[in-house]
């Protein structure tokens, strides 16, 4: 199947290095090739300048076979132009076509009138001479047309009316034909008047001379960004033509620069033809042999097929529907529709399914990169597994996961315990491979795994098995961390720890927070009165109610000493509100503990104090032990408010009144001078906010 690659430019690298070049273009092989179409015209000019070496040949059987097999080729070539015209339906072959056709037409009666053939003539007629430059003219104006840049417009335009080009150019060779080969009809059947050498067109030749060079430079353009044997040979055969105009000025029937312009001429279209069966070999198919000469429009489109065929064929063979209750193979359907050989179908065959393999191989290692993904902190178990298994069944297809249940796991109606995978090597089933899956060295479930296509199954499949195991042990781990953590400290330190270790260093940076002390007046007493079980179950059934009050309001709980609890807002996580979170949660306090108190008669009750400002947040303590804590005035403060708060009431210092805003309901205390400060502090009891 043709590769083409109507994308490709020359461009500069990212290194500043020179520009790619084809092969054919590439400087030291240009002048060698310019150099061999210097050669022809450098022959002529010391041909006529020597008129000695200029000698007669005169041979009129080998002049009518050499053209007729000329226009032959021409024929044939044009026909198959025009037949790949037709099926890409692109103006640039059309005209291509007709460059051939004109030329076979007109080399075809330029041989029938050779003298002595059909005309009865001992000298050569009007219209021997002047069917050459005639039908190279000709051919030149569709060959300047054919390497133009066509417009879609102008493109449809000409797909539109190819069967008046087409019919136009055949009426104009009959007719000419006519014209130089019925005796006495016009005067192209005759011969001229006595004198030396042939006639010509007054110079009209250097036209077409000019169109074959523009054709030839445009096209060689075309095939610096579109490298094509076809292509340069197109180029080439229409220097040649260029060249056989030129020789056939010197109107010196029979002599050696009269037989140049047939040479030239003769090349330019046995290259063409040859450089066509060389592709036609190295392919196998005559389907694809002047595509590098389309349209860029019609190659991107040439280049869509394929790719809609090569992707076609790779959805096949990646769902196994090669062959369905007998069908025809998907790359003989593609063949038969591309008009491909059986051999090209054979190697779409093969390239369809090392594409399958390759794309499959690649779901396959992105849906390993996505499970490892989701074995993050904090997914549960469960969670973890289904969601990993939803994206895996994507790419390997009936993956099954089980885990151990007493010791044994189940897999497919098959039960398997330790000792059934030695080493922790898979056992191999018919189409398909079951992995253990461990934790900690022991069994804890088992992964069956279809065998897919590719050669590299059963190596994803094991390290498919490896990652599971490691998500498995890392969610079991977690959650054990996680749940001793959380029962020790609070959430967000303990979330902080779990997601990032270094957290736990000693250290601290400074925060503005508010912070929350909370004790029970009247607790030392109600101790002596009562048994230690009798002070604990107290003490848990004020937390079990305060706990959650703070927590739901963002604060993090640092530590309970006895009847005391510290709370902080706004560290380790950030709260944009947390001076108004701390004072609802403090209020939220008082009315869970005096619903607690009325019911338990002789309890004590709440005093909370709250204040707002900077303190050094951090780990506290030494390498072997330490804890999360906050030091600085503001918490100094909040303690000391705590300490002078009626049972049941909060107590919060001016700058937490401050950012809490006017909808608080307060009753001053006046400017309080505190144990261990300096300088007084204004304080409020806070009853309620709007």
């Amino acid at each position: 199947m043709p590769t083409i690659d109507p994308t490709a430019t020359v461009t500069e690298d990212r290194a500043g290095r020179e520009p790619y070049l084809p092969p054919a273009t590439q400087p030291v092989r240009t002048l060698v090739w310019v150099l061999h179409l210097a050669l022809p015209m450098l022959g002529l000019w010391l041909l006529l300048a020597e008129p000695d070496l200029n000698i007669v040949l005169h041979h009129n059987p080998s002049h009518f076979w050499l053209i007729v097999a000329v226009a032959g080729i021409n024929l044939v070539l044009g026909l198959m132009v025009g037949q790949a015209s037709a099926r890409r339906a692109d103006a640039r072959l059309l005209l291509v076509s007709l460059v051939f056709l004109s030329g076979a037409g007109s080399f075809l009666v330029h041989g029938l009138t050779t003298p002595g053939v059909i005309l009865d003539l001992d000298k050569a007629s009007y219209g021997f001479d002047l069917s050459h430059p005639v039908g190279l003219i000709t051919a030149s104006v569709f060959a300047f047309a054919s390497a133009l840049p066509l417009g879609e417009r102008t493109a449809s335009a000409v797909i539109r009316n190819q069967v008046w080009l087409r019919g136009g150019l055949a009426v104009l060779i009959v007719a000419w034909g006519v014209a130089c080969l019925v005796p006495d009809l016009t005067p192209l059947s005759k011969a001229p008047p006595p004198g030396p050498g042939g006639i010509g067109l007054g110079g009209a030749e250097w036209i077409g001379v000019a169109l074959f060079v523009a054709a030839a430079a445009m096209l060689f353009q075309l095939h610096r960004r579109r490298p094509a044997v076809v292509l340069i040979s197109l180029v080439t055969a229409y220097a040649l033509l260029a060249e056989a105009l030129v020789a056939g000025l010197s109107h010196r029937n029979w002599h050696l620069s009269w037989w140049l312009w047939h040479v030239l001429l003769t090349t330019a279209f046995v290259f063409v033809a040859y450089s066509a069966y060389l592709k036609f070999r190295r392919e196998g198919s005559s389907a694809g042999l002047f595509d590098s000469v389309a349209l860029s429009a019609t190659v991107h489109r040439i280049r869509a097929d394929y790719e809609a065929a090569l992707e076609e064929l790779v959805g096949h063979l990646r769902r196994r529907e090669e062959r369905v209750d007998g069908a025809v193979p998907v790359a003989d359907r593609l063949a038969g529709k591309f008009g491909l050989t059986e051999a090209q179908a054979a190697v779409l065959d093969r390239a369809g399914e090392s594409l399958a393999n390759e794309r499959e191989l690649t779901e396959r290692l992105t849906a390993l990169v996505e499970s490892g993904r989701q074995a993050r902190v904090g997914l549960p178990e469960s969670e973890m597994l289904s969601q990993s298994l939803d994206r895996i069944r994507q790419a390997y297809g009936d993956v099954r996961i089980r885990l151990v249940d007493n010791g044994r796991v189940t897999v497919s109606s098959r039960e398997y315990g330790q000792g059934d995978f030695p080493g922790d090597r898979p056992i191999r089933l018919e189409g398909k491979i079951v992995h253990p899956l461990t934790v900690k060295g022991r069994l804890a479930g088992a992964l069956e795994v279809p065998l897919g296509r590719t050669p590299q199954d059963e190596a994803l499949a094991a390290t498919l098995a490896g990652q599971l195991s490691l998500s498995l042990e890392n969610a079991r781990l977690y959650s054990e961390l996680e749940t001793l953590f959380r029962q020790y400290m609070s959430p967000d330190v303990a979330q902080s720890l779990l997601a990032d270790p270094q957290t736990a260093a000693l250290g601290g940076e400074l925060v503005e927070l508010t912070a929350l002390f909370a004790d029970l007046k009247g607790f030392t007493s109600f101790s002596e009165r009562v048994e230690p079980g009798e002070i604990v179950e107290m003490l848990n059934r004020y937390h079990t109610a305060a706990v959650p009050i703070v927590l739901g309001n963002g604060g993090t709980i640092v530590q309970f000493v006895g009847d005391a609890m510290l709370a902080l807002f706004n560290a380790p996580a950030r709260q944009a509100d947390h001076a108004l979170a701390a004072v609802r949660a403090g209020l939220a306090m008082q009315e869970a503990a005096e619903e607690i108190a009325a019911g338990t008669p002789g309890y004590p009750r709440f005093r909370i104090g709250v204040n707002t400002g900077e303190a050094l947040v951090g780990n506290i303590g030494s390498p072997e032990l330490r804890g999360f804590n906050a030091m600085g005035d503001c918490v100094n403060v909040a303690a000391r408010l705590e300490g002078i708060a009626e049972p049941g009431t909060v107590v919060i210092g001016q700058t937490t009144l401050d950012l809490i805003g006017p909808g608080a309901t307060t009753r001053s205390l006046g400017w309080l001078n505190l144990k261990g400060r300096e300088q007084p502090v204004h304080a409020y009891v806070l009853s309620g906010l709007s």
